[in-house]
Parts: C-alpha cells; structure tokens; sequence
C-alpha cells in the first residue's frame, strides 16, 4: 500500500485530466441543455464514489443507495418547495403559503417537521445528517451483529422498497408518486435558466472534487488500510483488536452522505425529487455506475457514472425499448470480462503500453487501488 497521505502522481496526473475534461472540455464542446444533462450524470457519481469506500475497500455491497440520494433530494427539495410555495405564489389555493400539493389533499397548515425547512442553513445540515444519522441507525443495528455479505445487501433492497412505499403513500406530506415538482429559486435567484444551470454545474464539479479529495484521504489514511484488511481478512482484523463493526459503520456512513449530497445537487439541477429516484431499481443502477467504472477506483467510479447514463442516454433515445436490455448486458459484460472495470482495463492493458513507451518501469501505477495492483484478492 501506498504511504502517501493524499495521491501518487499518477492519480494526481488522472485527477487532472478529469479537472480538464468537466471543467472545460465539456463546457465548451456541449450546448446547456446537454451540459445539465451531465450535471445530471454527476449527481449519480457522487453515490458511485461512496460505493468505492464502502463496497471496493470495506466490501459491503449495499443495494439501497437510492435511499440516501433520496433523502438528500426530498431534504434540498423540501427548501425549494417552500420557497416556490409563497402566499403571492399559491394565493389561487384553499390555504395559500403551503405546497400545492398539501393544498389537494385538504392539508390546511405547514406540517411541524416542514417547518425548519425555510431556514437554508438546516436545509444544509439536514441533507449531511439526516442521511448520515440514518445510516448509522442502520449500520449501528445490522453490523453489530455481524449481519453482512447478502443478508446485509437484501436488507438494504428492503429498507429500499419501505422508504418508497411510505413516500408514496404520504401522499399530502411528500408529493406522492409525482414527487415535488415546480422548484423555482434558491434564495431568491431563479434557478431554472441556462446561465443558473451553468454556474450550478461548475459548482456541482467544485463538490465532486471535494468529495473525491476525501475519498483519496481516506483511501491513503491508515483507515483505508484496514478497510482493505478487514474486506480480505475481517477475522484477522477482529482478533487484531480492531472493531470492525465501528469501521463498517464508518464506510457505510460516508457512503451515505455522499449519495445524499448527490441527490441534493439532482434536485437543484434538474429542479423535481420523486420516489423513482429511491427505490430498488435506481439503487441496483448506481451500483452498475461503481462496476463498470470498477469498485477499487476512486476516479474510475466517476468515469464508469458518466459511461453508463451516456449509453443509457443514447440508447433510450434511439432504441426506447432495448436500452435496459444494453444496460444489464454492459454490466454482464464487465462482471464476465473485465472484474475490475474501466479502471482494471486501464490498469493492466492501458498504462503498461505508455509506461513501455515513456520507458518507465512502473507499469500498473494506475488509477486502481494498488493492493489490487500488486496481486492482493479483490473479494
């Protein structure tokens, strides 16, 4: 394992042509709407960076991170909503100053828990703690009792499929199934024309690399070491006199809260949060984005997430009903060929022909985890 504290040079080299590539590359290659529409993609990168923690160096397979994007949608979204739903701009409705779609549902007062929901600040702690105090009342319960590998995946389906249910069936609190629509402003500056959508991308880029900067912290701290001991030998960590159950918490936690930071920034991109963004099938998805990119790749994760909902994009639009056909055989394909995703193809393929060319003589300097690199099990 690596001893530096941040990045080798190679990553830092590949997290400068990622900065290269979103931050002007695509700017100045794609017209706004095909710009918000990887804004969009970008969203789902920040979940895809939580699964590397979680899933490719503590080896928890969570099959439920729509509910952490979810709950940090439906928090950014609650903000939003109230600050759409003014008494001038619902005084038509039954009880002006509440959400449209309380008013439909005979709700005559702002529910108690909407209510700190005006205040921007909250709006910004609750996306962070609500999804990360969640995640840990469920960690905290599952992991202290040594429930992990497929019981612990099929328990986070289910938390899952609940969390939707409930959304939909509340409906006079939630939106119900068409969600909560008409997001309009944040603090007073529209947020729905192309020059917003702009400045929301590059902001969106400035957390993505926040995000990934505390991925690679972790990953080179003496904390990834273990995550990556405890995923290949967990007894041996455990006689060690390590809590593994606090260091799978932890992994489980911050996966969460990056999903969650995720589904705040598709809210106020794509200006809707609605429960299809949170149950089984979304979750399975975003898990798809962290494979195909490979599961030990801080970087690859983000470039497997922008592949992906590409190919999804293209081929939904010109093949409407084989683009889910596509998206399962482009993850059979490289669960079959390619264990390691992108980043495996890069590392093994890729970086030993232009370290041969550049005559250098660390081939698989790469972007994947190097313990992977040097032959250490994956599983």
């Amino acid at each position: 394992m690596n001893d530096s504290r941040f990045a080798t040079r190679s990553e830092l080299i590949g997290i400068l042509v990622l900065a290269v590539f979103l931050v002007v590359i695509l700017p100045l290659c794609l017209d706004v709407f095909r710009l918000n529409l990887v804004a969009k993609y970008l969203t789902y990168a920040f979940v895809a960076l939580g699964l590397v923690i979680c899933w490719g160096y503590g080896g928890i397979l969570s099959l439920g991170q729509g509910v952490f994007f979810g709950l940090g949608g439906y928090c950014m979204a609650m903000f939003l909503k109230l600050e759409a739903s003014s008494v001038e701009n619902t005084k038509i409705q039954s009880t002006p100053g509440i959400p449209d779609f309380m008013d439909w549902n005979q709700i005559t007062a702002l529910p108690f828990f909407w209510k700190p929901f005006h205040s921007l600040t909250f709006t910004i702690l609750a996306v962070i703690l609500v999804p990360g105090i969640f995640a840990l009342i469920i960690g905290a319960a599952m992991f202290k009792r040594r429930v992990g590998g497929t019981y612990f995946a099929i328990i986070t389906q289910a938390v899952a499929a609940i969390l939707t249910i409930l959304i939909v069936g509340q409906q006079g609190y939630t939106g119900g199934i068409n969600g909560m629509t008409d997001l309009r402003t944040l603090k007073g500056w529209d947020i729905r024309p192309d020059h917003a959508k702009v400045v929301l991308y590059f902001f969106e880029v400035g957390l993505l690399f926040a995000c990934i900067c505390i991925a690679q912290l972790v990953r080179h701290s003496k904390l990834g070491r273990i995550l990556v001991a405890m995923r290949d030998q967990e007894d041996r960590v455990r006689f060690s006199g390590y809590s593994v159950a606090n260091f799978k918490i932890f992994a489980f936690c911050i996966a969460a809260i990056f999903a969650a930071i995720g589904g705040a920034m598709f809210a106020l991109n794509v200006g809707f949060m609605s429960p299809s963004f949170v149950g089984i099938v979304p979750s399975i998805e975003m898990v798809i984005y962290t494979a195909v990119g490979g599961r030990l790749s801080i970087l690859g994760a983000v470039y497997g997430t922008l592949l992906v909902n590409f190919a999804k994009t293209s081929l939904s639009e010109s093949f409407p009903e084989l683009w889910l056909f596509g998206l399962g055989g482009l993850f059979i394909a490289v669960v079959l060929a390619f264990p390691n995703g992108l980043a495996g193809i890069w590392g093994d393929y890729v970086q030993p022909r232009i370290s041969k060319l550049i005559g250098t003589r660390k081939p698989k300097a790469g972007w994947t985890d190097n313990s992977v690199a040097d032959g250490a099990p994956a599983e």
